[in-house]
């Protein structure tokens, strides 16, 4: 296994946030997994899982969305479409070396994992969302929104309706940054009509993994995307004893079986 130069993004700040990779071995070399982050975070809320995945044979890359795993400082120019590029180009340097491609996408990762399969020309063979956003968000901030971000630059992530390292087992950080830059933040909002518009097109089967106690991204999100994907086969996984950041939670074995599965049976 190697790990990646960092070619997305901005230079990490410390050990583990850094892109990740593991070319593949075996019978399963040729089937390519991309794992992608949420908002604010980075390869730190994925790295147990890609370890494993790439265990058991797979391909596997993690990149770094522009803007994160460093601060919050870095984050502030950049923008949805920073984001959703970043996680294409990802997506096609993996796609060049595999026969087949899935993509995981945590949060926002699985925002950007069904827009990538859908408002690109990239083949992808199937999609794992994980508590992801999906619908419009809720609330007077997000009502001001437009408002904010012209007088404040960032805010606490809790006035952005986030909690800070939602996990329900002890003892475990994702170390998200604890500021949301407003205008990126507002660009992830605008984007998600568009992306919801796509989603009777998805090309390929759909592993939809939710939180029933996420106190981030609610369940309907997961719940509203079984009834609006089209045309493909979608599959339901409710994850009972873990918050938002599932993959660093108590459903994290159940989550690797799942994946490992979806993606040979693609």
């Amino acid at each position: 296994m190697t790990v990646a130069s960092s070619e997305l993004g901005s230079p990490p700040a410390r050990s583990g946030a850094e892109p990740w990779s593991s070319p593949g071995t075996g019978s399963r070399a040729r089937r390519g997994i991309l794992l992608v982050h949420g908002f604010t975070g980075s390869p730190v809320s994925l790295r147990p899982i890609a370890e494993m995945l790439a265990r058991r044979g797979f391909a596997v890359e993690v990149p770094v969305l522009p803007g994160h795993g460093t601060t919050w400082r870095k984050m502030l120019p950049t923008r949805y479409d920073d984001w959703r590029e970043g996680a294409y180009r990802a997506a096609v340097s993996l796609r060049a070396r595999v026969d087949h491609l899935v993509l995981v996408g945590l949060s926002m990762g699985g925002t950007l994992s069904l827009d990538v399969a859908t408002g690109t020309d990239l083949k992808v063979d199937g999609i794992v969302t994980i508590n992801a956003q999906i619908l419009d968000r809720e609330g007077i901030v997000v009502k001001l929104g437009p408002l904010i971000e012209k007088i404040l630059p960032l805010v606490p992530a809790s006035l952005a309706g986030l909690t800070v390292n939602d996990i329900a087992k002890p003892g475990v950080a994702e170390e998200a940054y604890p500021w949301v830059p407003t205008a990126a933040g507002n660009s992830l909002l605008r984007a998600l009509p568009r992306v919801r518009s796509q989603l009777g097109r998805v090309p390929c089967p759909v592993l939809v993994m939710f939180s029933r106690n996420d106190h981030s991204v609610s369940p309907r999100n997961s719940e509203a995307l079984l009834t609006l994907i089209k045309g493909s086969r979608v599959e339901k996984v409710v994850l009972e004893r873990s918050y938002h950041v599932a993959t660093l939670d108590y459903d994290q074995e159940l989550i690797e079986e799942r994946v490992t599965a979806f993606a040979d049976a693609v």
